[in-house]
């Protein structure tokens, strides 16, 4: 490493002060001059650093509470100098202006403080970095002459370079790689923050969408084992998201996993009283909900024991002993489990009695509240994102309305009600059978929905008589409700909208079986 590129004066500005003052002090043994600003440069005064004021150094006090002490020439001047170059040299000279050949910034809490519910506008802004984004910005330009550390996870390997004389331009290339990549998740937390707050008054989608993820966990693949997978979330993730799930047990999750335990969770998290959802390939091959829990366990399996092997679950209530026995019967595989918690008999029991004990997946999520469900979704194709909102709007149930000459009883009421919010869930072209509060069949991503009603009933076997179906969309042609109604079903709900509705609604009154228009559509492509 050439003289000129050895490290000899770092300045220091930091908010998360993490591991910060062991790294100085290695800095110091290296030979670092240090300059800081305010509050760190206190934090290293009062451990014994020897600490070059920021104004010291700029001739300039810190004005305005803060908001200006880095931005000067002699700061940036020092950090984009190039000393390789007569005419940079020559100006630093004329201003006296020192060179820096290291940079150690992070940013002001603006993504913490804003994820408080009780944050106001003031604190928000004022939590808005200024002067930290210019000296990164400026350090990983000038790369090839200074190094920009930018997050204390760096410490370590930073020190390791230098003293393996390896902190040349390609580690900082590096470096400068990460900063960028710390300024521009900053910028994008902050304009997705004024526009929620714009979304607040307003109905448009934003016309810029920028968007920040860090990698969470490597993935072993993806949907296949030739394809390269990772997991990102979002930055402060909410804590009912599968990003903020806790794994308590088990071999580390898949691509796959991770997809049908979203799914498991959105459904199951649809309903108040307990239940159960069983999730293969991102659709419910059984959901249940009923007074006890380990009923609800009970029925979703039996909706359809044989996709059931090897499948995702998902539980809205803390899983108890109980629950956590008939899980454990044997001949039943679970690959993994989310639930808001497990009592300590239930934990112990499924990581010792089954066979699968040391590999299922034990997830543990908050419930989400009403207002955490209001997101958006993306889609990537090609080229580009589609952006969607979540299908989340309560439903309208007053707006239902009865076309048939019979209306549903109680008992159907419930079912079909049941039925509608499991449909959601379900890719379309989506059928579902329900009876008792029991999924009893489902029909699938099929290109017909005659096909999927024929599925469905197929599954259901016996099951399904006396019991309800749900369609995502409307009923194009009576052959499906002919379908449902060879099968047994007695009631059916369905948006309604079809130019054949008259033709369909006929078909259920021939066949005695009550319907429901809801108004809304579910296609869940």
């Amino acid at each position: 490493m050439s003289s000129q590129t050895q490290p000899k004066r770092v300045l220091v500005s930091v908010s998360d002060k993490t591991d910060l003052l062991s790294f100085v002090q290695k800095l110091v043994e290296l030979g670092f001059e240090v300059v800081s600003t305010g509050g760190t440069r206190k934090h290293l005064q009062e451990a014994g650093v020897l600490v070059v004021d920021i104004s010291e150094y700029t001739e300039f006090p810190e004005i305005m509470d803060g908001r200006v002490k880095t931005l000067h020439p002699r700061v940036h001047g020092g950090l984009l100098g190039r000393p390789d170059l007569e005419s940079d040299v020559a100006a630093m000279g004329e201003h006296g202006i020192q060179p820096f050949q290291m940079v150690v910034c992070n940013l002001y809490p603006f993504e913490a403080t804003v994820a408080r519910p009780d944050v106001t506008v003031a604190e928000a802004i004022e939590n808005i970095d200024i002067g930290g984004p210019s000296m990164i910005r400026s350090a990983a330009k000038n790369h090839k002459y200074l190094g920009v550390v930018t997050s204390p996870s760096q410490y370590k390997q930073v020190i390791q370079a230098l003293e393996d004389d390896v902190f040349d331009e390609e580690f900082r290339r590096k470096l400068a790689m990460q900063a960028f990549g710390k300024t521009a998740a900053y910028d994008a937390a902050i304009n997705s923050y004024f526009q929620n707050l714009q979304d607040e008054t307003g109905d448009d989608l934003p016309e810029m969408l920028n968007l920040s993820f860090r990698q969470q966990d490597s993935l072993r693949y993806g949907e296949n084992p030739h394809q390269r997978a990772a997991f990102y979330v979002e930055p402060h993730a909410e804590a009912s998201t599968i990003a903020a799930a806790k794994q308590l047990n088990g071999k580390e999750l898949s691509y796959n996993n991770l997809l049908d335990l979203d799914a498991a969770w959105g459904l199951v998290t649809e309903f108040e009283e307990p239940a159960v959802s069983i999730m293969k390939h991102n659709n419910p091959c059984g959901c249940a909900i009923a007074p006890v829990l380990s009923d609800a366990f009970a029925n979703a399996y039996a909706g359809d024991p044989v996709s059931a092997f090897g499948s995702i679950v998902g539980v809205n209530r803390e899983i108890d002993l109980e629950t956590a026995e008939k899980m454990c019967e044997p001949g039943q595989f679970i690959e993994a489990i989310i639930a808001p918690g497990y009592s300590e008999e239930a934990f112990e029991l499924l990581t010792t009695k089954p066979k699968w004990r040391k590999n299922v997946r034990l997830m543990s999520c908050h419930i989400p509240s009403p207002s955490q469900r209001q997101l958006l979704d993306y889609r990537r194709v090609s080229g580009g994102l589609l952006v969607q909102d979540r299908d989340t709007l309560p439903e309208q149930e007053g707006e239902w309305n009865v076309v048939t000459d019979r209306e549903p009883s109680e008992k159907e009421l419930r079912d079909l009600t049941f039925a509608w919010s499991v449909c959601k869930h379900v890719k379309s072209n989506a059928i579902v059978f329900v009876k008792d509060g029991m999924v009893t069949g489902v029909g699938a991503g099929q290109m017909s929905r005659l096909d999927s009603a024929e599925i469905a009933a197929k599954k259901s076997e016996d099951r399904c008589k006396g019991g309800v179906v749900a369609s995502d969309a409307f009923f194009p042609f009576k052959d499906g409700i002919e379908q449902a109604a060879q099968a047994g079903i007695l009631a059916a709900i369905q948006p309604g909208g079809s130019r054949n509705d008259e033709e369909v609604i006929e078909a259920a009154n021939q066949a005695g079986m009550a319907m429901i228009f809801t108004g809304r559509r579910h296609f869940r492509h």
